[in-house]
C-alpha cells in the first residue's frame, strides 16, 4: 500500500517522503506500460473500488497518463467510472483502431451500470404524466388515488376487521396519449462538462424509450451536432461527441429552436456552464423568445455528483431574470426536475449554497 501511494503522491517530498534508512523515496510510475499495469493491479488489490477511482483520476491529472489509456492493455486494467469515460471520450479522436474497441467496452460497462441505477426511477417518474383532474373508476394499482378511494368507501368500514372494503376504486386519469411531449437535450461538450455529457447521454436514451416523449439530443461546442438518431445506444451517442473546444450556446439554441414544432408541449434542457463564446445578447433573446412561445426552459450548470460547478454567474443571473433559473443537478434529482417541467410545475431547485 505504501509503495502504491508513494508512486503517485510521494513525489512532493517532505518528511513523509523519507525512507527509514534516511534515503529519499523516488516516486512516479515511469514511462513503461508494464510498470503502470503493475501499479493499477496493486491499487485494485489494496484499496476499495471508490478509492481506486480517485487514485486513477489523480494519476491521469498529476502524472499525465492519458496517453497510456490509448493502449488496450491499460484499458483492461483500469477501474471504470464516469470520470474515466470522460477522459476516454476526450482521447477518442487520438485512439488507434486496436484501442477503440477496448475503450468502447469500458464505456459500455459504465453506461450499463448507470442505466441500471437510473432508468427504472426515471421511467416510473415520467411515464404517462398523471392528470390529477381526471378520474377513472377502474384504475391500475399504481394509479389508485387512495385518499379519494377511502373517503368514498367509508360507509363500508368493517369494525370487526378494522378495515375499509372498497366497492369502488378511484384513480388518477392519465394524460391522453395523443398529447405527446417533446424534450430537447442541448449539451455543452466542452472539456469541463465531461461527466455531464455521460449522464445526459444515458438519460437521453432512457427518455427516448418512453413512447409519450419525443426526445432530441443535440451536442455542441462551436459546431452543432444532432445525435438523435443514435439515442437507441448511449455508447454511440458518447462516441459521437468531441470533448473540448470552444462554446457557442447561441448557435446551439438557434438550431434547437428551429426544430421546435409545438412550443407549448416542449421542454428544452440546456446543460452548460454558460461560458459563452458566441453572441451573448442573441442567446438571451433566443431564450426569452422560446419562453414567450410556451417552451419550458431549464438550464443545468452540471448534471453530475460533483457539487457546485464553476460557471458564468453573469449569464446565470441573466437567465434567472428571464424566469429560466440555472442550477446544478445531481442524477438522482434529474427525473424530478423533468417531471416538474413536463407538468409545468415549479422546478425542485436545489440550494446552490448547500452544494458548495
Amino acid at each position: 500500500m505504501d509503495g502504491a501511494l508513494a508512486s503517485l503522491y510521494g513525489r512532493d517530498g517532505g518528511d513523509g517522503g523519507k525512507r527509514a534508512d534516511g534515503g529519499r523515496r523516488t516516486a512516479g510510475l515511469g514511462a513503461s506500460a508494464p510498470g503502470v499495469a503493475r501499479w493499477l493491479g496493486d491499487i485494485r488489490t489494496y484499496f476499495p473500488s471508490s478509492v481506486v477511482q480517485v487514485m486513477q483520476r489523480d494519476a491521469i491529472d498529476r502524472l499525465g497518463l492519458s496517453a497510456l489509456l490509448l493502449e488496450p492493455e491499460m484499458l483492461e486494467a483500469v477501474e471504470a467510472d464516469v470520470h474515466l469515460v470522460g477522459t476516454l471520450l476526450s482521447l477518442n479522436r487520438l485512439m488507434p483502431e486496436r484501442a477503440r474497441e477496448s475503450a468502447r467496452a469500458v464505456v459500455r460497462t459504465v453506461v450499463e451500470e448507470l442505466e441500471r441505477k437510473l432508468a427504472h426511477r426515471t421511467r416510473a417518474t415520467l411515464t404517462g404524466a398523471l392528470d390529477r383532474s381526471a378520474r377513472i373508476s377502474r384504475p391500475r394499482h399504481r394509479d389508485i388515488d387512495w385518499n379519494r378511494t377511502i373517503r368514498a368507501n367509508l360507509k363500508n368500514y368493517l369494525p370487526a376487521y378494522r378495515t375499509v372494503v372498497p366497492e369502488r376504486l378511484i384513480g388518477h386519469g392519465r394524460a391522453a396519449q395523443s398529447v405527446r411531449k417533446e424534450v430537447v437535450l442541448c449539451i455543452d461538450q466542452s472539456g469541463s462538462m465531461a461527466a455531464s455529457v455521460v449522464y445526459a447521454s444515458v438519460f437521453g436514451a432512457v427518455l427516448a424509450s418512453l413512447r409519450a416523449i419525443d426526445t432530441r439530443l443535440v451536442v455542441f461546442d462551436t459546431a452543432v451536432v444532432d445525435l438523435t438518431d443514435r439515442l437507441d445506444d448511449p455508447v454511440d451517442v458518447l462516441f459521437g461527441t468531441q470533448l473540448g473546444g470552444g462554446t457557442d450556446i447561441n448557435r446551439a439554441l438557434a438550431y434547437c429552436q428551429s426544430r421546435i414544432t409545438r412550443p407549448a408541449e416542449t421542454v428544452v434542457v440546456l446543460i452548460s456552464d454558460l461560458y459563452e463564446g458566441g453572441i451573448r445578447d442573441e442567446m438571451l433573446k433566443r431564450v426569452a423568445a422560446m419562453k414567450a412561445s410556451g417552451v419550458q426552459f431549464v438550464t443545468l450548470l452540471a448534471l453530475s455528483d460533483e457539487g457546485a460547478p464553476a460557471y458564468d454567474r453573469e449569464h446565470a443571473a441573466a437567465l434567472a431574470a428571464l424566469d429560466a433559473p440555472a442550477f446544478a443537478c445531481t442524477p438522482d434529482l434529474f427525473p424530478d426536475v423533468m417531471a416538474a417541467a413536463l407538468e409545468k410545475r415549479p422546478l425542485p431547485i436545489p440550494d446552490m449554497a448547500e452544494q458548495r
